[in-house]
């Protein structure tokens, strides 16, 4: 009896390691989308990619792609220039992020993204991306980092005469963001099921994985999907 005990705890533990090497992988996942009820599938990239080969990535179901552009007052990723032209002549909607950082300046930051991202008729809107990883440390109020939030998205969408979606994860969406821009679309992070915000309000992109894999990347790419059956709801 004890040697059956024995076999099947060793079994269920390798079962187990089994499961979170898939799931770490990004071979297997949490959330699988309804195709019929979310068709729209797009990805999010930046130089972590590396060098893609768009010629690859046409063999998946991709109808848009997010580059990112930049992040706090200076960094500009590598790779955007390459990204953006590559993304658009493959055929791609394509738009840029920026990666907000809460103990910088967000007057400064608009500066660095309108600095990076050109002005085209085919972009779709700018996106502030706002989480804690990776974030730096600050002594500004919960006040301060709103007004400086609110002034970035001003300062965009007077540049880009597009509303700038506000890409978060439920974290800081949670601390920062309940019952505020509520005419900006929302762009929510959750690879553990499909998301509700905590207000009841409705998200526009859905981030339902942060490791899936597509053809003409090598590596991880995080995947998206839009809350609606046409690309407008983008525009």
């Amino acid at each position: 009896m004890k040697r059956f005990l024995l076999i099947g705890i060793v079994s269920a533990t390798g079962l187990a390691l089994l499961l979170v090497y898939l799931l770490f992988n990004g071979y297997i996942r949490f959330n699988y989308p309804d195709r019929n009820e979310f068709p729209i599938i797009g990805i999010d990239i930046s130089h972590h990619q590396g060098e893609i080969r768009w010629g690859e990535l046409h063999t998946e179901n991709i109808s848009f792609v997010m580059v990112k552009a930049t992040e706090g007052g200076d960094f500009k990723d590598p790779l955007f220039n390459i990204n953006w032209k590559e993304s658009k002549a493959a055929g791609y909607k394509t738009g840029a992020y920026h990666f907000y950082r809460i103990c910088k300046d967000g007057k400064e930051q608009a500066k660095n993204f309108l600095e990076t991202v050109p002005v085209e008729p085919d972009n779709l809107p700018p996106t502030i991306d706002l989480e804690f990883g990776g974030n730096c440390k600050t002594d500004k109020t919960q006040e301060q980092i709103i007004e400086e939030i609110n002034e970035f998205l001003s300062i965009l969408e007077g540049h880009y005469k597009k509303r700038p979606i506000i890409y978060a994860t439920h974290e800081f969406y949670d601390q920062f963001l309940i019952g505020k821009f509520t005419d900006h679309p929302i762009w929510i992070r959750d690879i553990f099921k499909r998301p509700t915000l905590r207000d009841g309000r409705d998200w526009l992109i859905w981030q339902f994985a942060n490791r899936g894999h597509v053809n003409g990347i090598d590596g991880y790419v995080d995947l998206n999907v839009i809350n609606g059956q046409s690309m407008e709801l983008l525009k």
